[in-house]
């Protein structure tokens, strides 16, 4: 799905540029050249994360509708021990090397967004996706979104099973035991819009977050109606319900999922998701979605680095730090080539992911002595 590739890269340069202008000093010293540019980056550049929500639920639906999750449980761990892999593989080796890179900046680059020396309980928390749930201070700044991309991922499947063991005790048929997982989703994001998501001390965990998933599952769902009257009245009803949570309580990250939510639908409707539609002057936005879940977890590690680096080395002026940024922009997108063909694209097994997480472990901790 080419359109969806390329929205994933641009929404993943918008966080990329959010982090540079919250980070290090030299977005201090370069935003006097574009102050407006800087303070939207630094207030409304996370709002990005939405779409990576949004795509991500239409992508989960679209992988687990047809695999009949229904029919046992076995599919459906297999699906989980999957997603698990694709996520930790290049998030562990991202995370290793910003373990490196903060020890060796830390000595000379004074700044809050240097991570401290790590624990081990802190290191196997990250590892298996917990640290935000157990209160570890985060070793990176897109862990966290790791960490709830994995838990709403097992919260549809655990809605799924739930419709599976609804299905078999009623003998529903698969196609009612589909219908049930989507009700099932359905009002969970009701529930995420209305309540939980208003809840800033629950944004640690899945259920506040799927609104914005569930949109993009829904979103999916809808797409495959294959009569007119019935694809118009769940678009309107979709539309209804964001409106309604919007009514309540006032939300960009809101308006910015259901926005994505409805043009997506619209483009799936149309065909525009289809490779067709789109010609070879793309591909470099393209190839740039594709890389984008590596660029988002290694960026922050170039980030501190360039920081230290110009900042220590480098004369500081507007033009010079406003350089710096951009080269740290450059190299993170070489290091996310570098990770997505050497890790990110590797099937993943319990040999690479023990080394990986070894290597992790025994880098945090010689960081730490």
């Amino acid at each position: 799905m080419p359109l969806l590739d390329a929205v994933k890269g641009v929404a993943c340069l918008l966080i990329v540029g959010h982090h540079l202008v919250r980070y290090g000093p030299l977005a201090d010293g370069a935003a006097p050249l574009a102050p407006w540019l800087f303070d939207w980056l630094s207030q409304q550049g996370r709002l990005a994360v939405q779409v990576f929500l949004v795509i991500a639920g239409f992508l989960s639906a679209a992988s687990l509708a047809p695999a009949g999750l229904l029919r046992s449980d076995r599919p459906a761990m297999r699906a989980l021990w999957q997603r698990y892999g694709r996520l930790v593989m290049p998030y562990l080796a991202a995370l290793t090397c910003t373990v490196l890179v903060a020890a060796a900046v830390r000595p000379w680059l004074d700044d809050e967004a240097v991570p401290g020396a790590p624990s081990l309980p802190q290191l196997i928390a990250h590892g298996l996706l917990l640290q935000d749930l157990l209160g570890y201070e985060a070793l990176s700044a897109g862990a966290w979104y790791v960490a709830i991309d994995f838990q709403l991922f097992a919260l549809a499947i655990a809605v799924f099973g739930l419709a599976g063991v609804v299905q078999r005790h009623w003998r529903l048929t698969l196609a009612q035991g589909r219908w049930l997982g989507a009700m099932l989703v359905a009002v969970l994001v009701l529930g995420s819009l209305l309540v939980f998501n208003r809840q800033a001390e629950l944004d640690i965990t899945a259920i506040y977050f799927f609104g914005a998933y569930g949109l993009g599952m829904l979103g999916f769902w809808i797409g495959r109606a294959t009569r007119g009257i019935a694809w118009r009245s769940a678009v309107a009803l979709l539309g209804t319900v964001g409106l309604v949570a919007l009514a309540i309580e006032w939300r960009s990250r809101i308006a910015v999922a259901l926005v994505t939510a409805l043009a997506i639908v619209l483009a799936d409707r149309r065909g525009w998701l289809a490779p067709k539609h789109w010609p070879t002057v793309a591909m470099p936005l393209l190839r740039l979605g594709r890389i984008s879940y590596s660029l988002f977890l290694i960026h922050f590690s170039v980030i501190l680095a360039v920081n230290a680096v110009v900042s220590h080395w480098a004369p500081r002026t507007a033009w010079g730090d406003a350089l710096g940024l951009l080269g740290a922009v450059a190299l993170s997108l070489g290091a996310a080539t570098v990770l997505y063909a050497q890790v990110e694209q590797r099937p993943a097994t319990w040999r690479t992911l023990l080394v990986l997480f070894g290597g992790l472990v025994l880098c945090g901790m010689l960081t730490a002595l």
